[in-house]
This record gives structure tokens, C-alpha cells and sequence, in this order.
């Protein structure tokens, strides 16, 4: 058991530690045929933060001090998020991901579909191992929503790419489901693992989605007035590729006359030819007052996130984790 006076940052690196140990545990680079599980393992493989796990495993600690029950719940969270990566990838036509070459683009669609079907059924098999098993009937259901609801939110988000009015709060609702009930779930089901009760594995939940939804756009942000180099890949993708974004919908709603006019006449160019125009979107978005707007939702989801941490009683070594990892997300500093 690890020490209650070990550094969160020592914790946290322990903790993933054990994800990754469980991960490989799967044996997926053993498996046959290797032309179905290679490209589960290779997409395991390519890292990243580990972000759902450990808040599933962080929220184990926050009601107990045995996190390590959390492990298989964790690892089949890992596993259904790179699922929901690998066909985004395939769907979006990206070549790379974390710099390396997509599945899709390396082994062909039809691999890429299958490998990604057997993922999300992996996903389940690990979930079915956590050692509590009353816990199951309560869940697999709320997994199972999550992973309903995650598909909902890409659905979503392809139609509004040919949909010419879309909303702020549409927006919202879609990231809420495409990115952020995957968060919060990761949050209530280590928590219910822990011990936690109905009602305070679902305010872990919400803090979760409020905080996702801060990360969303947080991240719109930084495309958009960003450092290039801290950002790891170029400003402007989304003004380029007229990606209905928080920012862009709530300026659309904001401008009027001349300047609503430029910015519609921008958007129907082609990519190419919106490139050269990301300095004029960017100056028609302080006009709208846009940045102010989009930071003070950032700030107002990240308090609520917070506030609900804060109204809970959580053993002290699991709060500290879970505020660590709140302030990663939040890119907050205290």
C-alpha cells in the first residue's frame, strides 16, 4: 500500500503505473490473429495523458485507500476512449495521431473498423473483472450510457459540419456528450468502486462534465490565440476549416451588418483561401467580444467543478489527487 504522505505528483506516477501494467496485462501483442489485435496494442501503445483512468482510479481514493480495485474499471475506460480515437481517426481521415500513423492510414479501413469493434468489446470484458461483482448490475448500465452517449456526441458533431445554423447551447450539448460524460463516468464508477454512495458518485460525475465542458473550450481557445509552440500544432485549424466551434457560433449570434456579412463570406471560401484569413476571423471575434465571453465559460464551468469538490467529504489523501489532477485539466495554478 502506497504511503498517505507520498507526494500527489508521486501518487499520481504510481497509480499510472499500475494502468499501464494492467493495460499490458491484456497480453493484446500475444493474441491471434495479430492482424486483428496488433492494432488494438500498437493504439494503446501510443500513449497519452492516461487522463480517464486516473480519475477513475482517484476517485477510488477519494472514499478509499485500496485504489488498486479501480484497475480493471480504469483500464477499460483507457481502452474504450482509444476505441472512440482509432474509428474517429479513420472517420475524420486523420493520418496521424500522438505523430505516429493512424491505424486506418497503416493497416486499411477494414482493419481499422474491426480492431475498433473488438476494442470496445475488450473494453467490456476488462470492466466485467473488477473483483465487486454486485457492483456490475449498477456499472455496466452506466457504461454502457456513457458509450451510447459518446456516439450520440460524434454523431452529432458530423452533422453540424452540414448543418449551415447551428447554436451555442447545441454546441455544448454536443461536446458535453462527445467528450465530457466519458470524463464524469470514469469519475462515478471509480467511485462507486470506492464505496461511495449513489448520490456522491453522481456529484463526482457532474464536476467531471462541468469540467470537461472547460476543457472543450479551453481547448477552442488555445486554436484560436494560442502560443504555436506550447499549442504542439498549428494556430487557426478551426477558423481554416470553418469548424463550428463555441466561439465561431457565439460570434455568428454577436455581429451584425457589415462585419456579420465578411465573416458569412469568409466561411464559404474554401480552406485554402480561409488561410490567409485567420487574422481578420480572429479580429472580428474581439470585436464580438468573443475571447472575453468563451474565458468567463471556462472560468464559470471550472468554479462549479470545484465548488462541488468542495462541498464533499473525501478522505484527505484522495482529495488531494483528485484536486492534482482538477488542476492539470484546468490548467489552473492553485
Amino acid at each position: 500500500m502506497a504511503s498517505t504522505t507520498m507526494h500527489p505528483d508521486q501518487q499520481l506516477a504510481l497509480m499510472r503505473q499500475a494502468i499501464e501494467e494492467q493495460l499490458q496485462a491484456r497480453a493484446l501483442h500475444e493474441r491471434q490473429p495479430q492482424g486483428l489485435f496488433a492494432p488494438i496494442d500498437y493504439t494503446l501503445r501510443l500513449g497519452g495523458k492516461r487522463l480517464r483512468p486516473l480519475l477513475c482510479c482517484v476517485a477510488t481514493a477519494t472514499f478509499s485507500p485500496e485504489w488498486q480495485r479501480a484497475l480493471p474499471a480504469a483500464a477499460a475506460l483507457e481502452i474504450f476512449h482509444n476505441f472512440t480515437l482509432l474509428h474517429d481517426d479513420l472517420m475524420d481521415r486523420s493520418p496521424l495521431r500522438r505523430g505516429q500513423e493512424t491505424v486506418f492510414r497503416r493497416w486499411g479501413d477494414n482493419t481499422a473498423i474491426l480492431s475498433g469493434d473488438a476494442m470496445s468489446i475488450e473494453a467490456y470484458a476488462s470492466l466485467a473483472e473488477i473483483e465487486e461483482k454486485a457492483l456490475l448490475g449498477v456499472i455496466v448500465p452506466l457504461f454502457s450510457q456513457m458509450a451510447l452517449e459518446v456516439c450520440i456526441g460524434q454523431q452529432l458533431d458530423m452533422e453540424f459540419e452540414t448543418r449551415s445554423e447551428v447554436c451555442p447551447e447545441e454546441y455544448m450539448e454536443m461536446i458535453r456528450l462527445k467528450t465530457s460524460v466519458l470524463l464524469g463516468a470514469s469519475l462515478q464508477i471509480g467511485a462507486l468502486i470506492g464505496g461511495a454512495q449513489p448520490s456522491d458518485a453522481l456529484r463526482l460525475y457532474e464536476a467531471g462534465v462541468q469540467l470537461g465542458l472547460a476543457f472543450q473550450i479551453q481547448d477552442d481557445l488555445l486554436d484560436v490565440y494560442g502560443d504555436e509552440q506550447t499549442f504542439g500544432k498549428p494556430i487557426g485549424g478551426d477558423i481554416i476549416h470553418a469548424k463550428k466551434t463555441l466561439l465561431l457560433l457565439y460570434t455568428l449570434e454577436q455581429l451584425q451588418g457589415d462585419a456579420l456579412s465578411e465573416l458569412r463570406s469568409i466561411l464559404a471560401l474554401s480552406p485554402e483561401e480561409r488561410a490567409g484569413k485567420v487574422d481578420r476571423v480572429r479580429q472580428l471575434y474581439d470585436e464580438a467580444g468573443t475571447r472575453t465571453y468563451a474565458e468567463g465559460e471556462v472560468q464559470r464551468l471550472t468554479d462549479k467543478a470545484f465548488s462541488l469538490i468542495d462541498q464533499m467529504e473525501l478522505r484527505e489523501e484522495g482529495r488531494s489527487l483528485l484536486l492534482a489532477l482538477f488542476h492539470t485539466l484546468s490548467g489552473r495554478t492553485k
